[in-house]
């Protein structure tokens, strides 16, 4: 990582307009390091609040403030669930994040409902849906309460969407409800596995029960707030736990209807980037519609002696992720002409 470039001069070109922080995959709990499901990666769970307070240190003294920190997801291992330690997990963790000089938008991902019930993470700080900005006489763009996702402006002509890549899911849910059915149903014919966390066998690996997706409803949401995007000449980006783009993520960890997700962002002209959390190893494409597709290092699997966030610059034609520790460089320039379409 000695070779990267140096952010402050590759961007001399432009003028920086507003930068944000990002961070993924904290899963804190109090216990000694351990493994993951397959044994073979190490989870630094006591250290990943260390890793957490170097980050905020980090963007506290940035040369120029932050607007936010998105935070892309599992915060808090499941572990604790099993502890019965979420609640003083949570606290801990949330008590840390009070030390930022900026507002946090918090992501959930599969470790939140380990922990909790959709309900209760409504009802909880990990819910920053009061964070969003209401686009005036459109009423279409406002999120509906059946899922948690919301939009707001970080800057003129930028437009910040977070998803909720567990509006279809199994976890979190109340076992007698139709979704929860109707979800279960949508993994059973698609893992027929005994234990519907495992991938083996499977065509399609996603459909796992630590993934979820997105329901039709949220996604003519996301239509629609992009098509005011569009009309408004904003750029995009997307936030969501789970990543939607193959070749930026593990198969295993894309969402379920990752596909589905993709043809709505393609039929827009406005997207410029979709950062997503959950494969901890962490990924990077840019797809056909020059669209940058960022998965970032989790900070559970991140050494002591390393770190793992980044702040992202923004500039009128390019956004430049300076990454810390695990999370490389990169330089993502926007789409110089406008996308095909199929």
């Amino acid at each position: 990582m000695d070779d990267k470039p140096n952010p402050e001069t590759l961007s001399e070109s432009s003028e920086r307009l507003f930068s944000f922080g990002v961070i993924a995959d904290i899963q804190y709990a109090d216990l000694e390091d351990g493994y993951n499901f397959h044994g073979n990666r190490r989870r630094y769970y006591r250290h990943s609040l260390l890793h957490l307070q170097g980050a905020i240190e980090d963007w506290n003294n940035e040369s120029s403030t932050l607007c936010c920190v998105l935070q892309l997801g599992d915060v808090i291992d499941g572990y604790n669930a099993q502890y019965k330690t979420s609640e003083e997990s949570l606290e801990l963790v949330m008590n840390t994040f009070k030390k930022l000089k900026v507002p946090v938008h918090h992501t959930w991902g599969n470790h939140e409902f380990y922990n909790f019930s959709r309900n209760s993470l409504t009802n909880s700080k990990l819910n920053t849906k009061f964070l969003e900005d209401q686009i005036v006489h459109h009423p279409e763009t406002m999120p509906s309460e059946n899922y948690y996702a919301y939009h707001f402006v970080p800057f003129p002509k930028f437009r910040f969407i977070l998803l909720d890549a567990y509006d279809l899911s199994v976890l979190g849910m109340d076992e007698s409800s139709p979704k929860y059915q109707q979800c279960m149903k949508i993994l059973r014919e698609h893992n027929p596995n005994t234990e519907l966390n495992s991938p083996q066998g499977l065509s399609e690996p996603q459909f796992v029960q630590f993934n979820g997706g997105f329901s039709q409803e949220q996604l003519n949401w996301l239509n629609e707030v992009l098509t005011f995007s569009d009309t408004n000449q904003e750029k995009v980006v997307i936030v969501s736990h789970l990543p939607i783009y193959p070749e930026s993520s593990d198969s295993v960890c894309l969402a379920w209807n990752y596909r589905d997700a993709l043809a709505v962002i393609w039929s827009h002209e406005c997207v410029v980037c979709f950062f997503a959390g959950h494969t901890h190893d962490g990924g990077y494409s840019e797809d056909p519609f020059g669209i940058h597709h960022v998965s970032l290092e989790g900070i559970i699997e991140t050494a002591p002696d390393s770190q793992a966030f980044g702040t992202v610059h923004v500039y009128p034609d390019k956004m430049m992720l300076e990454g810390r520790g695990r999370v490389p460089d990169r330089i993502m320039n926007y789409k110089k002409e406008k996308g095909f379409h199929f």
